[in-house]
């Protein structure tokens, strides 16, 4: 953590291209960029890109992604000519809830929508995170209360060991849209519908004036549940 924390100190804090950059270097081959196929990712990607370098890029397919999800994938895929490393829940957990509980439990409460999230996303997670030393995010502290305290370079309590890296934590949306615009990106076509921030179908709705980008995800809960469980507090810089 020391080391790629000094490596970190030394590059513009607000200059995502030179925190990837910093990044791969540090981790090489050991580090993956997330996508859920959001704005940022799809602009990280891009960046990576156009420096010329490689990241695997791992995504997780949840069973419940919205059509637009899997196509804008494919037009990463057509874009960028890279794999995309899909990890999916295990089978035999989900149908297990899902004659326990029921299709919908998700809706009934917190603890039932946490415990999907933890079947569909975090336990895959660990999975498909098996093989790096370190993680790429798109989070930034602009997008939720929740969010305003993260860090550059984190240490990761949800995965022992690992580091995660959150590279356009300082920009804002407008930064990310300029940048898609500018480079011509490809991106989900749902941000075109209203979306802020794009998840599962089924809890995930488009956002009205004013709230912020995670309002959208869960509207039901309050905001001291906007998160999955993918991401838990850890110490950094």
């Amino acid at each position: 953590m020391n080391e790629i924390v000094g490596k970190m100190n030394a590059v513009d804090r607000t200059n995502p291209r030179e925190i990837l950059s910093a990044a791969l270097d540090h981790f090489d081959s050991k580090v993956a960029l997330s996508m859920s196929f959001q704005v940022g990712g799809c602009v990280m990607l891009d960046m990576i890109n156009q420096m010329g370098r490689e990241v695997d890029v791992v995504s997780l397919d949840t069973g419940r992604l919205p059509e637009e999800t899997y196509e804008c994938a494919e037009e990463i895929l057509r874009r960028y000519g890279i794999e995309i490393k899909w990890v999916h829940p295990r089978h035999e957990v989900v149908e297990s809830m899902i004659r326990e509980k029921g299709m919908f439990s998700f809706r009934e409460n917190v603890e039932n929508r946490k415990e999907c999230c933890g079947i569909r996303k975090v336990e895959p997670l660990v999975r498909a995170l098996e093989p790096y030393d370190a993680w790429i995010t798109g989070r930034r502290v602009d997008q939720s209360k929740m969010r305003s305290e993260l860090s550059l370079v984190e240490e990761d309590p949800a995965h022992p060991g690992k580091i995660k890296v959150n590279p356009i934590l300082h920009w804002t949306v407008g930064d990310l849209w300029e940048y898609v615009h500018e480079h011509h990106v490809p991106y989900n076509r749902l941000y075109d519908e209203g979306y802020l921030s794009i998840g599962c179908e089924c809890c995930t709705r488009p956002c009205v004036g004013g709230e912020d980008e995670r309002a959208g995800r869960w509207w039901g809960e309050g905001d001291d549940h906007k998160e999955c469980g993918l991401h838990i507090g850890g110490s950094g810089i």
